[in-house]
């Protein structure tokens, strides 16, 4: 009788286990590894092998030792396993760390499959659970299909629970490490009941974890980390370095998204301060500006001290992020407001018209592929007034021009006239012009820049070259950016990492 409810209990408990510890998991990895599709395939698919190694494994152990003690000792071990994951792989994730900083490829790879053998043994113990259940559960050979049918529908409920609790309510509330220890110690009681009362220790043990002080997830050398959160989408660390320049990171950290510069000036250094030139491609010192990608409001904060007439509808579609632009990065400002949002989807209601139109959303190494489309940039096209601009950042390794040659070419595709520079190592600024004549005096109209703008036009003025008609284009069909841009990092480290 106690295995008959004890069983479905540690069945479905072992199934939300297995997606939570899986997601939890890839969330461990973000601040150290990214969470590119690279990331999430090596993810999903290694855990796919250890759940058919456990369902492989658990069947022998079942027909072996058709124990429920035996079973519940399994379970013990695998609440360990994943309680000790956040503790044992920060040794890894510093080597990772040291690695690419020295872009050594090789250590870093080493290191990621390190990490992802960490996860070896607790999805393939989980992974017994289910196949364990039904040897113990089935009493003849009538009932099994049911039997079988029952707990692996328990399974999956359990699969579904554990799919939507950690990224939406945990991870937020209480953060990856405490999430994991969380996921340990129910695990171990469910696997109580199959022990007995002694066993009760284990789990009271594992949750208690959740109260260490394991400080800071993840702090640069030499800088200074004042403000750290794991959002519904992303690690967020804002920094500062020992002269005052503040940064947000997000996941890995490997670009900034944000920078506030030493002495608090409008003038980053950076791509953003392309942008600056906007109000004088547009013909219009009082600019209505979106920008899709909004993160810390570098640039919106840039427009505030350069372009006091200029107002910006910032997109961003982290609430976490907004707030530590408000609060550490000097977002906030009488010329911005914010809107929460994918971007796609707030500019395809009623907006506009704009000005000019920022799309710097990233999915980092991507520009999300449903921003890069002939769909997409029409829409933009469709807000934009007579004389507006839409400006795009696209971040490439050196030399890797082909996610930028094709996101000019499809911007070329929905309008009259499209400028591109190379603004920096690491990207491209692609301009694209509701009036090809505005395109024409590009220049001219950039020669006439003041202040710090004047700076930003006396880089960009140069670089600008046209893009013809006829190039490939992106689709909302086909936009394969995430392939495309893998392949450009690829290569840029085959090469040894020039211009680093």
């Amino acid at each position: 009788m106690r295995l008959r409810f004890s069983l479905p209990i540690l069945v479905f408990v072992a199934g939300a286990s297995t997606l939570a510890a899986e997601l939890t998991g890839a969330r461990l990895l973000a601040p150290w590894f990214g969470a590119s599709n690279l990331v999430w395939a090596n993810v999903i698919g290694l855990t796919l092998i250890y759940l058919s190694l456990g369902y492989w494994l658990g069947g022998k152990m079942a027909d072996r030792y058709p124990n429920p003690r035996v079973l519940g000792g399994v379970v013990i071990v695998a609440a360990v396993t994943v309680a000790i994951l956040p503790l044992a792989l920060t040794p890894i994730f510093q080597a990772a760390q040291g690695a690419f900083a020295d872009l050594s490829a090789g250590a870093f790879v080493a290191s990621f499959v390190g990490t992802m053998l960490m996860f070896l043994v607790p999805i393939t113990l989980l992974g017994t659970v289910s196949p364990w259940a039904i040897r113990l559960s089935v009493k003849d050979v009538e009932t099994a299909g049911s039997v079988a049918g029952r707990l692996y529908a328990i399974s999956t409920v359990g699969s579904i629970l554990g799919t939507f609790l950690p990224v939406l309510v945990l991870i937020p509330a209480i953060g990856t490490r405490a999430t994991l220890f969380l996921i340990a110690g129910v695990l171990a009681l469910a696997a109580v009941p199959l022990l007995g009362a002694r066993a009760v220790a284990a789990p009271i043990v594992l949750v208690a974890m959740m109260a260490l002080p394991l400080g800071t997830i993840k702090e640069e050398p030499g800088e200074t980390v004042l403000f750290e959160a794991e959002s519904p989408y992303q690690y967020v660390q804002v920094t500062e370095k020992p002269d005052g320049e503040r940064m947000l990171r997000l996941n890995e950290g490997w670009a900034l998204h944000s920078v506030v510069p030493a002495g608090g000036g409008a003038l980053t250094g950076g791509y953003w301060d392309a942008f600056l030139t906007l109000p004088l491609l547009t013909q219009n010192t009082n600019a209505r500006i979106a920008i899709l990608g909004n993160a810390g409001g570098t640039t919106a904060r840039a427009f505030r001290l350069t372009w006091p007439g200029v107002h910006v509808d910032g997109v961003e579609i982290d609430p976490v992020v907004t707030d530590a632009g408000n609060k550490y990065l000097d977002m906030a400002g009488p010329n911005l407001t914010t809107h929460e949002a994918d971007a796609r989807f707030w500019l395809a209601g009623d907006r506009g018209p704009f000005d000019a139109i920022i799309v710097d959303a990233y999915r980092q190494p991507y520009i999300p592929f449903h921003l890069s489309t002939v769909e997409f940039f029409e829409e933009v096209r469709d807000r934009l007034a007579p004389h507006g601009v839409v400006a795009i950042n696209v971040g490439t390794p050196p030399d890797q021009t082909e996610v930028v040659d094709r996101i000019a070419s499809t911007m070329r595709s929905a309008f009259p006239a499209v400028l591109t520079a190379r603004y920096g190592k690491f990207n491209s600024v692609v301009l694209g012009f509701m009036d090809a004549a505005d395109a024409a005096g590009a220049r001219a109209r950039l020669a006439s820049a003041r202040g710090d703008t004047a700076e930003a036009a006396r880089i960009l003025s140069p670089l600008l070259t046209e893009v013809p008609a006829g190039g490939k284009v992106f689709t909302d069909d086909l936009a394969p950016v995430e392939q495309m841009t893998d392949g450009a990092i690829l290569d840029y480290l085959n090469e040894g990492a020039p211009g680093v």
